[in-house]
């Protein structure tokens, strides 16, 4: 069975969400922790958390993937900034407890000129910062086009991150299929080279969920803009491969294609037709 899901708006409720998403014929789904452009996060209901859960014992859900807001830069050159990331973050993995045992997602950030390894070094100390012992969430660094200054782009450089972080075990890596394939990973003609090298620099036990993405530019232009499933440049047969592979095939995917939710329900019925 594949675990698919789209990216659903918080604003609606916990459980709404989980049911959108059975509306949709999913069994998973994302969303964003807070304003996907930063601020304050929403109070929990805990009675509808609670909801969620329930829903989807009932439904064999899939685990589902909260987004870090997009503003977050825990490599910023500006220490408010990173103090926002910080500050968010431990938020959020806080919150993440009413909704046990899902995964965090999150950006690694762009360095703006301090260089590769200073970025690096940041982003773990922020990591090592936010992630607890007694926390049941695991943080998911998401593979990036490297547009910018932008961190995350090579297998090698979210390597160095995770061998930076204490608690490596709440660790693990979002593939996003556009992303990677901006960045010069041919997922379309040599998936099974790009997942060697996932598993020779990383390893697979560290892949915990992918973003299904196709993307308007060609390999290796580091631009990061998303398409429709099967009319970008990475194209419907190599999606095909991706669902079906050994390696991926039981990963939960989320959708964040440019579509509306009736768009959303007919990528999710043609992935699942795989």
């Amino acid at each position: 069975m594949l675990n698919i899901g789209c990216h659903l708006s918080v604003s609606n409720g916990f459980e709404n969400m989980g049911k959108q998403a059975i509306e949709l014929g999913g069994n998973t789904f994302q969303f964003f922790t807070r304003n996907p452009r930063g601020g304050k996060a929403k109070d929990i209901n805990k009675k509808d958390t609670d909801a969620l859960l329930i829903l989807m014992e009932n439904n064999n859900f899939s685990k589902i993937l909260a987004h870090a807001p997009y503003t977050l830069n825990p490599c910023s050159a500006n220490e408010r900034a990173r103090q926002f990331a910080f500050e968010a973050m431990a938020d959020d993995l806080k919150r993440m407890e009413y909704i046990p045992n899902n995964m965090y997602n999150f950006h690694p950030g762009s360095h703006v000129g301090q260089g590769v390894d200073k970025g690096i070094e940041l982003i773990a100390e922020v990591l090592n910062e936010v992630i607890r012992e007694d926390m049941s969430t695991t943080v998911l660094l998401e593979t990036m086009a490297g547009k910018g200054s932008e961190i995350g782009s090579k297998f090698e450089e979210l390597k160095a991150i995770i061998d930076r972080v204490e608690l490596d075990d709440k660790l693990g890596v979002c593939l996003d299929t556009c992303h990677v394939f901006d960045a010069g990973y041919d997922i379309k003609d040599n998936l099974e080279g790009v997942l060697e090298s996932f598993d020779k620099i990383i390893g697979l036990s560290r892949l915990k969920a992918l973003h299904l993405n196709d993307s308007k530019n060609p390999l290796g232009s580091h631009k990061d803009r998303h398409e429709k499933i099967g009319k970008g440049y990475i194209g419907l047969e190599a999606f095909r491969n991706i669902v079906t592979h050994p390696a991926l095939k039981e990963l939960p995917c989320f959708l964040e294609t440019p579509n509306e939710l009736e768009g959303y329900a007919e990528e999710i019925a043609l992935l699942k037709s795989f």
